[in-house]
Order: structure tokens, then C-alpha cells, then sequence
């Protein structure tokens, strides 16, 4: 069964990690390295069951080859789980027999903070192990992603508004943002800087309070984001929130934000052209993140970083190019641009090298 349903997703290898003595329950999922090793974070969560770690692992890691293929990153694509609860499992020895793990697959996977994971939980996990990416500053890593992927979803909405509305100018627009977290919270702030109306909620009260308090945002309620009657929907928290019941809802013209899988089903995504609204396929938009830990592997620089989220905008608008030239979703003509970079890169047969992670100043010992 497990064999078929690898098949099905196209992983080249899973691997299941346990250490009793440490509580490690984890599961690490390599789905494709054509363009160079996997890359993708490490997510905690306190799963119900194996199986559903499982199918979480795989699915998120599959996402992540298409992530990086799209956003033009010469790595494949990883992921891997937990099994725990964040905020009463976590210890120095979990995470380092974690990390034992990592490094015994040689580069193969590179990790990274994810859902449950923060950077004092990756420093304990780079103590065993190089192939870490989000480590502190201290490490020569880059630290909290999120203001880069707040920035790079800035990028991806401005080719979207251009591609709906013919212009960039995001101040002419107003938004309704889900999800007020780390980068929901920075999404807000530079959407105010440019003058936006903003409509937000979170289940957070503290934070909504935030963003009222010092973006000047106006606050609705959890349910009451998918009937306010404005341009763009932003998901910035949960997947999934497109679907059967809030999409008839919707008064919106465009979908961009920055949470994963905004789509519930492809039917769905099917449903939202045929009522005319631009869906911005959400892992090109949120690769932000995923582009600033990339650049550690060569040795990081902020400014680099910062240029490198504005091609998000090219990729936005060659995705709507894409869909425009085959008649095809946006959704789908995400996934075919990642499938045409990877045919085209994985002929080329790189030379032994080229694609492996370098870490320039970030070998343990130096």
C-alpha cells in the first residue's frame, strides 16, 4: 500500500525516523532531486495517527518540488514531520536525534523551520548535522523568513493586479486578509505602507488588535472575511478556505495570499474561473521564504535575497501567460511550468556538482 502510494506521488525515497530514548517519532519524504537536493521544513504537529503524518509528508513535499521548480531555485523538492505536540514535546534531544537523521542522508534533504518549528529548535538540529537552512544569523543563516515571504507575495500580487486590473498599484485595491502570524502580519504592513484599505481577521484577538491599532486595518469576523466586499481575498493562515461553501460567498475579483493549498479541490479552482476571479497559485506567491533559505547554501546576502523576490513577479506572469497559451487554470498552469523546468534542467545532466549545496562558511567547526 505505501509502495502505491508513492508511486502515485512520485517520492523517490521515505524514511521513517525513531529514537525512543528521545521521543522521536518523524518521518522524512525526498520527493524529487532532478534539480538539485531537497529542500523543505520540518513541520511539528500532533498528528492523530501515522497515517495521516504520512500522507501529510508526502503531499507537503510534493508541493515542495513544484514550489522550487516554479520558483527557478536549482533544488528539488522535501519535507518532513514530527509526530508531537510543539508546545509540550519539544526537547535539546529530540531535536538533535532529528538532526542525526538529516545528516545521515548526506544532502540528499536540507531542512528548515516549518509549522511548530522555530529557529532555537533548528540551532539544536544544526549541532548534529550541516544540512540545516534558517539557522540564526550568528551561523551565517538568514533567521525568521517571513518578511521575504511577505515581500516576494507583494511581488506575486502586483503581477496580478496587472494581469486583472492592468496596473501594480496596490494602494487602488482593498484586501481582505485571513491569518495574522508572522507573515500575515508583515503582508498587512506593506500593504499599508501603499495606501490599501484592509479588512482583516485571525483567531487571535491580540493581533487583529495589532493590525487595527497600528495598520489601520478594520477588524471582522472569523467567518465574516469571505462576505467582505473587496478586491482581493488574501489567505494568509489555513489551506483549504476556497472551497464549497465560502466560494459562492465571495464578492472578490482576485485570490493571493500567502497560506498553502488555498484551493480545497481542483474542482474548485475549476470554479473560481469560471466565475472570473484570477486565482495567484499560492506556492509560487508564498516562495518567498523557500528563496531566502535557498541562498544560504551558497552563502547568504540579504540584498541578493531581496532582488531575488522580485522575480516572483516574472513567475506570476508567466504562469497567467502559460494559462492564457493552453486554455488551462492557473493552478494547473503552475504545476506545468514546474513539470517544463524540471524536463528541460533534468536532460541537461548537470555535471557532479553543480546542484549540491556548497554552505560556504557554514561547516560546523568553521
Amino acid at each position: 500500500m505505501i509502495f502505491e502510494t508513492l508511486d502515485t506521488f512520485g517520492h523517490e525515497q521515505v524514511v521513517f525516523c525513531h529514537n525512543k530514548d528521545a521521543g522521536l517519532k518523524a518521518i522524512i519524504a525526498i520527493h524529487n532531486t532532478v534539480l538539485g537536493p531537497a529542500l523543505g521544513g520540518t513541520r511539528m504537529w500532533p498528528y492523530a495517527s501515522e497515517a495521516e503524518a504520512l500522507n501529510d509528508v508526502l503531499r507537503l513535499s510534493r508541493g515542495m518540488t513544484f514550489k522550487n521548480a516554479v520558483a527557478g531555485l536549482n533544488i528539488g523538492g522535501g519535507k518532513a514531520v514530527i509526530i508531537g505536540d510543539p508546545a509540550k514535546d519539544k526537547s535539546e534531544a529530540l531535536f538533535r536525534a532529528f538532526g542525526q537523521f538529516v545528516d545521515s542522508l548526506g544532502g540528499r534533504y536540507i531542512t528548515a523551520e516549518d509549522v511548530g518549528i522555530d529557529v532555537n529548535d533548528m540551532e539544536y538540529v544544526y549541532r548534529e548535522t550541516q544540512y540545516v537552512t534558517g539557522v540564526h544569523q550568528i551561523h551565517g543563516g538568514s533567521g525568521d523568513p517571513s518578511p521575504f515571504t511577505a515581500y516576494g507575495a507583494l511581488q506575486g500580487l502586483m503581477a496580478t493586479l496587472n494581469k486583472k486590473f492592468g496596473n501594480e498599484d496596490v494602494g487602488k485595491y482593498s484586501y481582505a486578509v485571513q491569518g495574522l502570524g508572522h507573515v500575515g502580519m508583515e503582508y498587512v504592513k506593506l500593504l499599508k505602507e501603499r495606501g490599501a484599505k484592509i479588512f482583516v481577521t485571525d483567531i487571535n484577538k491580540a493581533l487583529v488588535d495589532k493590525a487595527v491599532s497600528e495598520y489601520g486595518a478594520e477588524a471582522v469576523g472569523l467567518d465574516e472575511i469571505y462576505d467582505v466586499a473587496a478586491d482581493v481575498y488574501s489567505p494568509c493562515a489555513l489551506g483549504g478556505t476556497v472551497n464549497e461553501k465560502t466560494l459562492p460567498r465571495f464578492k472578490f475579483k482576485v485570490i493571493c495570499g500567502a497560506a498553502n493549498n488555498q484551493l480545497s479541490t481542483d474542482a474548485i479552482g475549476d470554479e473560481v474561473v469560471k466565475r472570473g476571479i484570477l486565482y495567484a497559485p499560492d506556492y509560487a506567491v508564498n516562495a518567498g521564504g523557500v528563496m531566502n533559505v535557498a541562498l544560504e547554501l551558497d552563502g547568504y546576502n540579504r540584498e541578493r535575497a531581496m532582488r531575488m523576490m522580485r522575480t516572483i513577479y516574472h513567475n506570476l506572469s508567466r504562469i497567467y501567460e502559460i494559462s492564457d497559451r493552453d486554455g488551462i487554470p492557473t493552478y494547473r498552469a503552475a504545476d506545468r511550468l514546474a513539470e517544463e523546468r524540471i524536463s528541460v534542467i533534468g536532460k541537461l545532466k548537470l555535471p557532479m556538482g553543480r546542484s549540491q549545496p556548497r554552505f560556504q562558511g557554514r561547516i560546523r567547526g568553521q
